[in-house]
């Protein structure tokens, strides 16, 4: 088991497979700075699913036994089924998860099961119809990524997790009409405090709403308590409908930190590991691969960058004084 200066072991991989998304989401990818002029990675900066599939098996080797493909949008990457097919075939892997909006879902649900994808989170943060126009930042409506959890239901990857970020006076107003919706489906939504990722989503602590706050308002219309965890390191406090029929999780990275238990790495599509969400720097392994490196020396790298970690940032953000660092932004290595 390889683990850090903080004993914690390396457990979760969580592999960004493109900087790109058909959504420009304000606290992630805002319109005003990634427009029709922003320029993404090229493709040949880009790991191929054969270099990504490669630095998959040497993460298991060193611990990885969860793997996450997220991105920006995973589901907008040529044949990702493809890629999905070769995790699902790496020893030692035993979870295998995506993230995605949800929006190209329904046509990809069935490839994506057949592949061998295990679980999946589709993020929403309303279902509002103008609430989530404005949170995706294209004028959508939630109807194509409500289509794609009820296609990705019936192929059987299910039970489905939903994800939302709550952002006060923007969709705070929402979320117990989400709960309820998705309590009547059998679908557990995450309610996620809206985080300081990255430098350039205008965060500010005021537009936080607590996860104390969101588990009273939802309790209020639909009694709930406290549920324990399942595994170490699990990132959402559960809680549980007292009439048994279903439970919500909330994600409390900025009232609640919960860096103690991390015990994920997070590979970027151009080939960096970064150990901390709110990282600066990563460690580049695609320049090594592509020059020659063997699986050994990888490893090796890799092992040394997690054996040097002490990240904490979540827990050291309330005694900062000075401005917070410049950081990666998460749609370059997933949330």
């Amino acid at each position: 088991m390889t683990t850090d200066k903080l004993g914690r072991p390396f457990r979760d991989l969580r592999i960004s497979i493109t900087d790109r998304c058909n959504f420009r989401c304000p606290y992630c990818m805002p319109e005003e700075i990634y427009g029709d002029r922003y320029q993404f990675l090229p493709k040949a900066d880009l790991l191929t699913f054969e270099e990504i599939t490669r630095l998959a098996g040497i993460m298991a080797g060193l611990g990885a036994v969860k793997v996450r493909v997220t991105g920006g949008e995973p589901l907008v990457r040529n044949q990702v089924e493809r890629l999905i097919r070769r995790l699902a075939g790496v020893q030692g892997i035993r979870d295998l998860a995506m993230t995605t909006n949800g929006y190209l879902l329904a046509q990809k649900a069935q490839a994506l099961k057949d592949a061998g994808l295990r679980r999946l989170t589709v993020s929403l943060d309303s279902l509002d119809e103008e609430v989530f126009a404005r949170m995706n930042g294209r004028g959508f409506g939630p109807r194509r990524v409500l289509e794609g959890i009820e296609a990705a239901e019936k192929v059987g990857l299910d039970p489905i997790k939903i994800n939302a970020v709550v952002q006060r006076g923007v969709n705070d107003h929402t979320i117990v009409s989400l709960a309820r919706y998705f309590k009547e489906r059998g679908h557990v939504v995450r309610f996620i405090e809206y985080m300081d990722v990255g430098t350039l989503n205008g965060w500010r602590l005021d537009h936080v709403v607590s996860a104390d706050e969101m588990v009273s308002m939802i309790d209020a219309e639909m009694p709930l308590e406290p549920v324990e965890s399942s595994y170490r390191g699990e990132v959402a406090e559960r809680y549980r409908y007292r009439d048994g029929d279903g439970e919500i999780g909330v994600i409390a990275s900025v009232t609640k930190p919960f860096c103690g238990d991390c015990t994920r790495l997070r590979l970027s599509p151009d080939g960096s590991i970064y150990t901390c969400l709110f990282a600066s720097l990563g460690m580049d392994l695609r320049g090594p691969l592509r020059a020659g490196a063997s699986d050994a020396e990888l490893a090796d790298m890799a092992s040394r960058r997690w054996g040097s970690r002490k990240d904490r940032y979540s827990e050291e953000r309330a005694s900062m004084t000075e401005p917070p660092r410049e950081k990666v932004e998460m749609y370059h290595i997933g949330g």
